[in-house]
Parts: structure tokens; sequence; C-alpha cells
């Protein structure tokens, strides 16, 4: 497989992007003569040779090239095309760059400070999603309240309070982010990029370039890995710049050091929780705060805080809350969509506490959980009845797997649980499917395939559906100008949506033979179905290659084209505020238990075991389900132990990969899978989205299980082994 990184065009050039040196400056002077008269160099492109124009995810508040101050280390400010790779750097070098120092924010609650500095003062003027409430430093601020919470509190037997830290995490893809751009001589765009939105791409580009997106094609080949930080915009649009500047194919791709101080890191997040309990442990109440941040520009910020406290109530009946979000500028880098965007931080958060609590009860936090979790027909956060609800098995089955019940089999060895839900997103999937006259099916599809094996499952649900075997179906690489619009590689839902889509392609096809056999053979259609490999009824059985190659020669071939849109659940408008993702669709539910010691004098942490109860709702195919559990698993643990972007007065410390410390396989216990079936009324033949929970309960699993280890608690991610050994503070 040719990956994104590796692709490369006859005659193109490399482009290299000048990035800012400091977190927060205006621009004195910016001078490229001397760089663009070096040997080799093709083109430079700055703001000045662009459209005034702004683009993002839910604010449009991010400019292609800084243009009189720059937001943070590492913001683009000019890019340069050369002939090789090292003569666009040292072009780079030569650019001349002059910053005045001003005055910076580095974390959510200094930016809300009243004197704080605004990092766009014309954020009133900036187009953004109307749901959206935004003020000051504030990109969005996002409520969710039901029932009398101060009257819960004022009962309360026991009421808790805790402050819990995250920080910025890179996805930690293999393949950096690269595109390869090319202009045909009637104006219209090629680019080759490892996006997982190949048609939200194909937008943006268009804005930024002044085009119709009609003259934008985006093909994807191989993902060396996503997890969310191939979403947005990356490098394409510099790669599609410098080409219509040169005349020219252009190849941009990040470097290490790009990736770790200007890719789209997991935000950081500092959460307040403050719980009110009966005698018996039962939830009354829960208040909460988000603070997390954005960095210099929105991206994802304001859903993924939001977002936040849907996990903050947990799978878990509380009957009063009151939650409030926000998402906040920063003068660092802009985070964006990690796996399971909010996830990990606020689990962190909420299954921490509900440990504490345990304790502070004399009660064994698996009985905790069991007393509070919603059950069928229950109402989620936003007011939804909540269907094909499986916790309290997976909670089960998770403790049952690591012989729970001897919570500290030794010294310094401890056990920890969490649970938590997750969406599948929803967005709208169409599919084209065409029978050869082979008998074999093309199954093209707008969707990326990420290394998750999802458009297998898509392929097997088409299958499935026509009486093939998998091996029958090929499946088409994305291309905007090709396939049909997929909402993209995203929220679990490729194989979700994509399969149901194929369902609907597959249902016309089977209509289409059946009418065929019927014309052959004069039966009613109805008599006939299909099943290893032909159409079958009422005595006959003919091959569907037959009745392909009779349709391609009577009737111009078998083809047709699904579509499908996961619609959200209804739900009670009157407990969100501002809220852009308010309810779950088709939610999952799952549980974490891990077994693990401490070393008392290192702090250093030793996974024995850990086991992953997962509902999917219906395992299309197991061996990539249990895939997903494992990587994700691993993500986790690096969130709960190591991984951190380290920023000192804006400035990153670890921006390589042996300062910043990702899990390797030795690092990596053994996962062990179950898979939970509680079908999803939506989802094909019951299926649930899989990809992003098994990241979300790692840290807050691994934190509890410490805790019960030593008896100290860490507050913070990471929780490293100094954190561990000199405790912490919450």
């Amino acid at each position: 497989m040719v990956y994104a990184a590796d692709f490369a065009l006859p005659g193109m050039l490399h482009g290299k992007v000048l990035r800012s040196p400091l977190p927060h400056a205006r621009i004195r002077r910016l001078d490229v003569a001397a760089a663009r008269a070096m040997a080799g160099v093709r083109g430079i492109v700055t703001a000045a040779d662009v459209p005034a124009v702004r683009y993002g995810t839910a604010v449009r508040d991010t400019p292609v090239f800084a243009t009189d101050r720059v937001l943070f280390q590492g913001q683009a400010v000019a890019a340069v095309a050369a002939t090789t790779p090292e003569i666009a750097e040292a072009a780079c070098r030569a650019i001349a760059l002059e910053l005045d120092p001003l005055p910076a924010v580095f974390d959510a609650e200094a930016a809300l400070a009243p004197d704080a500095p605004l990092l766009h003062p014309d954020w009133a003027s900036y187009a953004a999603l109307p749901v959206l409430a935004r003020e000051g430093n504030i990109a969005a601020r996002a409520r969710m309240r039901h029932g009398d919470v101060e009257a819960a509190f004022a009962s309360a037997h026991r009421i808790y309070e805790h402050r819990f830290a995250t920080p910025l995490q890179h996805p930690g893809y293999t393949e950096p982010r690269a595109a390869v751009a090319a202009w045909e001589g009637d104006g219209r765009l090629t680019v080759w990029c490892n996006t997982q939105l190949p048609f939200d791409m194909q937008a943006v580009l268009a804005e930024i370039l002044d085009i119709p997106s009609g003259r934008v094609r985006v093909v994807v080949p191989g993902i060396g890995g996503g997890f969310g930080g191939k979403l947005r915009v990356g490098v394409e649009h510099y790669a599609a710049l410098l080409a219509r500047r040169t005349g020219r194919p252009v190849k941009v791709m990040t470097t290490t050091e790009e990736e770790l101080t200007a890719a789209y890191p997991r935000q950081a997040t500092t959460i307040t929780l403050r719980t009110a309990v009966d005698r018996e442990g039962r939830l009354l109440a829960r208040q909460g705060r988000v603070l997390l941040e954005c960095g210099a520009f929105a991206n994802s910020g304001p859903g993924s805080a939001a977002i936040c406290m849907q996990i903050l109530v947990g799978p878990y009946r509380t009957p009063a809350l009151d939650l409030e979000s926000l998402a906040v500028y920063t003068n660092r880098v802009a985070a964006g969509s990690f796996r399971a965007p909010a996830g990990p931080m606020a689990n962190f958060a909420v299954e921490s506490q509900m440990d504490i609590i345990a304790e502070d009860l004399g009660m064994d936090p698996l009985d905790l959980r069991l007393r509070n979790v919603v059950r069928e027909g229950d109402l989620g956060p936003a007011g939804e009845a909540l269907a094909g609800v499986s916790v309290a098995e997976c909670l089960e089955r998770a403790a049952e797997a690591i012989g729970w019940r001897e919570r500290r089999p030794a010294p310094n060895r401890g056990k920890g649980l969490a649970c938590s839900w997750w969406m599948t997103t929803g967005g709208s999937s169409g599919v084209f499917v065409r029978l050869a006259p082979d008998g074999t099916a093309t199954l093209v599809s707008g969707a990326v395939e990420i290394g998750t094996g999802a458009l297998t499952g898509a392929a097997q649900v088409l299958a499935e559906e026509l009486g093939l075997e998998l091996e029958d179906v090929r499946v088409a690489g994305a291309d905007t100008r090709d396939a049909p619009f997929d909402y993209g590689a995203q929220g679990s839902r490729t194989a979700f949506s994509v399969g149901n889509a194929a369902r609907v392609a597959a249902a016309e096809l089977r209509r289409q033979l059946c009418a065929l056999a019927a014309r052959r053979t004069g039966l009613p259609q109805e008599a006939f179905r299909l099943e290893r490999r032909a159409v079958v009824g009422g005595g006959h059985r003919i091959p569907i290659a037959d009745l392909a190659r009779e349709s391609q020669l009577s009737g111009g071939g078998l083809i047709a084209h699904g579509t499908y849109i996961n619609p959200a659940p209804p739900y009670d408008p009157t407990r969100v505020e501002n809220h852009p993702l308010p309810v779950f669709n088709a939610p999952s539910f799952h549980a974490h238990a891990v077994d693990l010691s401490v070393d008392p004098g290192t702090g250093e942490v030793t996974i024995h075991d850990y086991v992953v109860a997962q509902d999917v709702g219906f395992a299309i195919n197991p061996t990539w389900i249990e895939g997903q559990i494992e990587g994700g698993v691993a993500q986790g643990i690096g969130e709960a132990l190591s991984e951190e972007i380290v920023y000192r007065e804006g400035r990153v410390l670890n921006a390589n990969l042996t300062d910043y410390k990702m899990p390797t396989a030795q690092d990596v216990p053994r996962v062990r899978s179950i898979l939970v079936e509680c079908p999803s009324a939506a989802g094909p033949y019951g299926a649930k989205g899989v990809g992003e929970p098994p990241c979300i309960e790692p840290p807050a699993a691994i934190a509890n299980a410490i805790a019960a280890a030593t008896g100290r608690r860490v507050f913070s991610l990471p929780m490293t082994a100094e954190k561990i050994v000199l405790g912490e503070g919450g």
C-alpha cells in the first residue's frame, strides 16, 4: 500500500513551513527576499499572498498564516517550495522574521482573569455555530441542568468535592500529516493526503483558495493512523498554495517537532466536581465545571468541552445536575478531536471520585456503581430514553474476570474499576454498489480506512446482504470526485453508518436480481432469495454472475445507491443550554478492570492484567474489534502514566519522541476483551460504534488501582512515578 507520506509525483517540489518560535508576539518584520533569491527555491507564500479568510470547525477563527500577530509557538508564518526538502528548510531559516513579544496566557484559568490579554479581540465578528455562547477568551460556554440541586445538597449525607487536571496528549499516529497538491491547466486542484474527512477537506480547501468546491478533488491513499488528529486541515492548504504559486506539484509533510508543537493534540482540562450522596451511597446531585483549553483557535474545543458534561454524568442515575463547560482560548497549540474527545479526561474525574466516595462510605466500589448505574428505559442527562443499556453486565463481567473480590492480593498491589458510556456519531453516509459480470461487488464509499477495519465490516455487511463471500467484495478508495458523500472516519461511526448505507443499496440490488430471475422463470419476485452467490427460489438456482452479465448486455448493468443517516433521539431541550451535541446517538456502555502493582521505592507501575468488557451491540468482526480495544487501551495507558506535551512559558520542552514518552510493546500488557452484545435498534444487525470507547476508561481504572495498591491518589495526569511516590493533593 502507498501511504500519503510515500506518495510522489514527477517534477514534485518540497514544501516547508516557517513557524513562530514565540507563543504570542507582534510581527514587526517579515522579509522573504533573501530566501526567494536562494538557488533551488521556486516559490514562497505568506499572508499577503492568500485571501483574508478564516476557517474553523465551530468558530471560523483560524487564518492560513499569521498576519499581524502570532498566537502560539508553531503557528505558520510563511511556506517555501524548493527542489529539495533541505533547500526548503534552509530557505525558511533565511526568512527574516522579527517579533515583539506580547503578554500571553498559558492555561484556561489565567485566560479567564479580568485583565487577561484577549487572543481574539475581534471574536464577535467571527462566524460561528449559532448555538455557541461566546465572550472574550471563552470560545464556547454550555450547561446541562435538571432537578433541584440546592435541595439535594442540603439533604445529603455526604458531599464530595475534588479537582482534576489532564494535559495535552498527541494522537500518536505512526505516519505524520502529509499532502501532495497539483493543479491542472483548467484550474482544477487535486490533493492526495491522509485526511480522515475528505469531503470536509474539499470544502475547507475551496474556501481557503476561493474556488468552487467542485474544482477541488481530494484523494486519500493509505493512512498510517489518524485517531482524530487528521480530521482537520493540517498541511494540505500549504501544499495547494505552493503548487499554485510554482505551477508544479508540491509535497508538504510534518516533522516530529512540528507534530508535537503544531498538530492537534487532546485538549488539556481542569475539572471541578462536587457530588452529593445519601447514607446508602445513592447519588443525589452533581455539580461540575469543566475548563477545556482550545489553544489559540477553537477547532473542536466547543464540542469536546460540552461532551465532557455527558461523561461527568456517566452511566449513572443522577436526580439533580448542574454542569458547566467552558472552551477557552490560550497561547498554546490549537487542540483537536483525539479519539473519544473529552472522554478520558471527564471519566478520570468522575470515576476517581466514585472510588473516593466508596472508600469514605466503607462500600465496595463495584457495589457503589451497581447501585447507581442506569437501567433500560432510564433517562439520560438530556432527558433522552436510554435503550440497549448494558453497563451493569459490563461491570459484573469485567470484575469477575479480574478477580475483583480480592482487590488487594498482595502488598503494593491493587485492582481498579471504571465504567463509562459513549456515542455512535451520526452524519450522512452514501455508497454506490456495482455488481460485475463475474458476480463480484464493488463498494464505493467516501469513507476512509484508518486502520480500524471499519470498511471491512461494511464489506462484510454487504456480502451478507447479497449472499456473497467477503472475498467477492472490493472496497474502492476514497476520492471526492468519484465517491458519494460520507461524513468521515470519526466518532466510531464508519462501520455503523456505511454498513447501514450498504444494506440500503443491497436491498435495491436484491430487488433488481429477483426481478431478473422472475423474468427468466415466470415466478413472482417474492419467490426468490439470495444465498451462496446465487438467486434461489422455486426450484431454481441462478448464479448472480449470470444475471449480472445478462443485465450488463441488456440493461446497463446492476448498480445501486444507498444512503443512511442516524437521527438523534428525542431529548428535553430545557435540560441543555448552548450544547452543540446534546444527546448521544446509539450509545454504547463499557467497563475496564486492571490489576497492577506499584514499587514503593520508585513509584514504577507494573500492570499484570487488563480486562475490557465492552458492549459492541453486535460483533460484525470480533478480531478487528479486539484489535481496536487493545489499541485504545495502549493509548489510555500512555495518557495515564507517561504522555504529556510539556510546556514552559508557552514553549514545548519535549518536541521529540525520546522525551515524549508513548508506550511501546514492552509497556502494554495483554488485554483481555469481553464482547458484550446488547443490540442497538439502529446499527446494522444491532452493531454499535466500537473504535473510540477503549481509550476512555484506562486513566481512571489505573488511578483507582494505584490508590488501592498504595493508599495514595493522584489527581492529575499523567500519574508519573514521582507523583505516586511524593503524593499529590486534590
